[in-house]
């Protein structure tokens, strides 16, 4: 498989919303699955529930433009440096292919090197913990939101150049 690149995604664009949304829904699938939850709040969210959110989207896209995962991301609302990682969703046809580490190093390098990023996810979701803590995150408190719910943070004070494939997590 030739590696996927990564670009904008508009949402406006009704074919790509709809790849979003199926891809998202059957990524969020199996991470219910690992967390033993389902309530993940975006299971439930509709094609226009998914697009009216106030998010900047990026895509890995196969050269025959076959979506194969994507992120999401908010900026601070009051203009500050923060990034919030709001979902990052692989296709399951694509999971272990290095789709999630394409996209969060992609960002992390040329979206917004040198800003504060923070992300969350299940904390019994081993493989995004692993990915998140490979690519230089230092894992925060874990809250339970709901009941039956535990939750890892995860943040980087900046995001400069992430490690790169074979070197040890905060020695780049």
């Amino acid at each position: 498989m030739q590696s996927p690149h990564v670009r904008p995604l508009d949402l406006t664009d009704d074919a790509t919303a709809a790849a979003v949304h199926r891809i998202g829904r059957a990524a969020y699938t199996v991470e219910a699955e690992l967390i033993g939850f389902d309530g993940i709040p975006a299971l439930g969210e509709s094609l226009a529930e998914m697009r009216a959110q106030a998010l900047h989207w990026v895509g890995a896209v196969c050269a025959d433009g076959e979506l194969a995962g994507f992120l999401a991301w908010a900026e601070e609302p009051t203009g500050g440096p923060d990034i919030g990682i709001d979902r990052l969703c692989v296709a399951p046809a694509f999971f272990r292919r290095g789709i999630a580490s394409l996209l969060l190093r992609h960002a992390l390098a040329e979206l917004f090197p040198g800003r504060p990023v923070q992300v969350t996810t299940g904390a019994a979701n081993t493989p995004a913990v692993r990915l998140y803590e490979a690519l230089g995150f230092t894992r925060g408190p874990d809250f339970s939101p709901v009941p039956g719910l535990v939750m890892a943070s995860f943040s980087r004070p900046t995001a400069a150049r992430p490690p790169g494939p074979g070197t040890r997590p905060g020695t780049s």
